[in-house]
């Protein structure tokens, strides 16, 4: 081999590796880009699911707060006050030592 074919390999070689080293270098870039870029998503996302989890949260809380009430009221309906309530409201009975006024007509 002549000492022209040496230099042209040793360009060639140069220039491979060059071409390699960009190769690399622009997949290395790509997949930080992608990353990054996936990331950003992610940390939307993340902060969806919490502001999603707070109202979620707050909503077990009211239904808490709701059945709590529930059960008061469950156990006022079987009192006996409750019973005379509505039997006084609805069905209009008296219990027979009340006297009953009722208002005169004028017209």
């Amino acid at each position: 081999m002549s000492v022209i074919g040496k230099t042209r390999r040793k360009r060639k070689d140069k220039w491979g590796n060059r071409m390699a080293l960009i190769g690399i270098t622009f997949v290395v870039f790509s997949l930080a880009v992608t990353v990054t870029i996936k990331g950003t998503s992610l940390k939307g996302r993340e902060r969806e699911y919490a502001i999603r989890l707070e109202n979620l949260e707050a909503q077990v809380d009211k239904e808490k707060e709701r059945a709590k009430k529930l059960e008061d009221y469950r156990v006022y309906v079987q009192t006996k006050q409750y019973i005379e309530e509505v039997a006084k409201q609805k069905l209009g009975l008296v219990k027979p030592d009340e006297i009953l006024l009722k208002p005169s007509q004028r017209q």
